[in-house]
């Protein structure tokens, strides 16, 4: 999954409440992903999103807060629209990979800058400090390895991929893909996506 797009346009309207609710995401979940949650502050919040301190907390009660409905709103949303839909809209799991490997790469080239993964990001910084964001990021995880169950069950049933455990298998794959993204943000190229993805085909042929 690529980084969330920057928040821009201009201030919702005062009776927008959605609108302003979802700018202080955007602003959030794009500042923990260029700067880290432990490095943003709250001003900085108030300032990208160009709304007031007391327009925040008729929203949230706390930064926590703020964070754990970016994870659920706006992370896990990032993992369904990249990873998930196109994985479950494939004809198989090896297909469905591919395509999402190939499109993140030409993305990261097109951006030419690597911020890595929203969701490894934040599980990297989070998921050992507190229970709470560890939980968060875990029922995301879940919920990925699931998507790619389904989808190698599937495979499995139509002949397209040899019996195998389909839960370490997803597993795996998620684990080749965050490693990748890992590498692609420490060198700055796409490369190392495009270097695991034929092994992982492999994995994924045809029996």
């Amino acid at each position: 999954m690529m980084a969330n797009k920057k928040a821009g346009g201009t201030p919702g309207r005062k009776n927008d409440p959605e609108g302003v609710r979802g700018r202080f995401l955007d602003v959030a979940a794009d500042l923990f992903q260029n700067q880290g949650y432990c490095a943003t502050g709250m001003q900085a919040i108030f300032e990208h999103a160009g709304v007031t301190a007391g327009a925040f907390y008729h929203h949230f009660q706390s930064k926590k807060e703020l964070a754990m409905a970016v994870i659920e709103e706006r992370v896990a949303a990032e993992v369904e629209r990249t990873w998930m839909a196109p994985v479950r809209e494939a004809g198989t799991t090896r297909e469905g990979v591919s395509k999402v490997f190939k499109s993140i790469a030409a993305q990261l080239e097109e951006r030419r800058a690597v911020r890595g993964c929203p969701l490894n990001n934040l599980t990297l910084e989070l998921a050992f400090a507190d229970a709470e964001f560890q939980a968060g990021l875990a029922r995301v995880f879940e919920r990925w390895q699931r998507e790619i169950e389904l989808k190698l069950k599937h495979d499995m049933d139509e002949g397209a991929l040899a019996r195998v455990r389909p839960g370490p298998l997803a597993a795996y794959i998620i684990a080749v893909y965050s490693g990748a993204m890992a590498l692609c943000k420490v060198h700055q190229s796409s490369a190392p996506l495009l270097q695991c993805l034929p092994e992982l085909r492999q994995r994924l042929a045809a029996p």
